[in-house]
């Protein structure tokens, strides 16, 4: 049973484990129970709550702490070196097959991967990237791929629209600055500026910009969305003149595909997705 700090799932209310973390839990526990007995198991994580606000588990329907995940059992760690090496190589394997067609969709995390296939794309490699933002996009271009779609949450990405190519927040943040920057080239008005500024998360800021200007949030999504195509690509430039289209889609909070860049729009199309001609 989930106790203090054990996220459940929104619609049931159900604990949140995965079936790899419930084997974990049987396997190690099974045989200390004597026979004819039962164990009743209360999991408790003591900041779980206060743990789950700097993360994106209520866009994926978890609520009220940390999920128990231990989806395998070798730990990735996004930020390390081991991890970019560990991505490079499947990428280099991606683009030596002899089927590539010179696309390849980024996705940030496990829960932009899971959204991706619920999406139904599936008409070319699909590779889940940690925080190496930067050299992954470079190696990308220098292994000929000519189409790359990121895809992510957008708490996530805005760093990207900030020119942040390392996003792990250990390293560097700056969200709701990047996000402030962004309104104020928009030409949002002074006091929209300020509430976003203000605001304590980057869904926070989106979600009070829509009670007050719904069309002003609109324009920020584009304006982020257009600013990771724009600042990936000046990316690249400093290392290369490969030809590369590099797109953007952006899910929010709710789990939701919310906003596309215009080559990450063009990029969908291709993919056979329908896609509304605003976002």
């Amino acid at each position: 049973m989930g106790g203090q700090g054990v996220g459940r799932i929104g619609v049931t209310g159900n604990i949140s484990i995965s079936q790899f973390a419930q084997d974990l839990l049987k396997f190690n526990l099974r045989r200390l129970v004597p026979e004819g007995k039962s164990l009743l198991l209360e999991v408790v994580f003591p900041r779980g709550k206060d743990l789950a606000l700097r993360t994106s588990n209520e866009s994926f329907g978890v609520v009220d702490g940390l999920a128990l995940i231990g989806t395998q059992a070798e730990v990735q760690i996004s930020a390390s070196p081991e991890q970019l090496n560990q991505t490079l190589s499947a990428l280099k394997e991606i683009c030596s097959n002899p089927g590539f067609q010179g696309e390849i969709i980024f996705v940030i995390g496990e829960n932009g991967f899971d959204l991706v296939r619920q999406l139904g794309i599936a008409c070319c490699p699909i590779l889940k990237i940690g925080n190496w933002l930067g050299p992954l996009l470079v190696a990308a271009a220098e292994a000929g791929v000519k189409r790359l779609l990121l895809f992510g949450y957008h708490g996530k990405l805005v760093k990207v629209a900030g020119g942040i190519f390392h996003t792990h927040h250990h390293l560097a943040d700056g969200r709701l600055e990047v996000l402030t920057a962004l309104a104020v080239q928009e030409g949002l008005p002074l006091n929209l500026i300020r509430q976003l500024s203000e605001a304590e998360t980057v869904d926070q800021a989106f979600q009070s910009l829509e009670l007050v200007d719904s069309t002003a949030a609109e324009r920020l999504w584009y304006k982020m969305a257009l600013s990771i195509e724009k600042q990936s690509a000046a990316y690249i430039a400093r290392y290369g003149a490969w030809h590369i289209e590099i797109g953007s889609a952006l899910f929010d909070r709710k789990r939701s595909l919310r906003c596309l860049g215009p080559i990450g729009s063009q990029h969908l199309i291709r993919y056979g997705l329908k896609v509304k001609d605003t976002f």
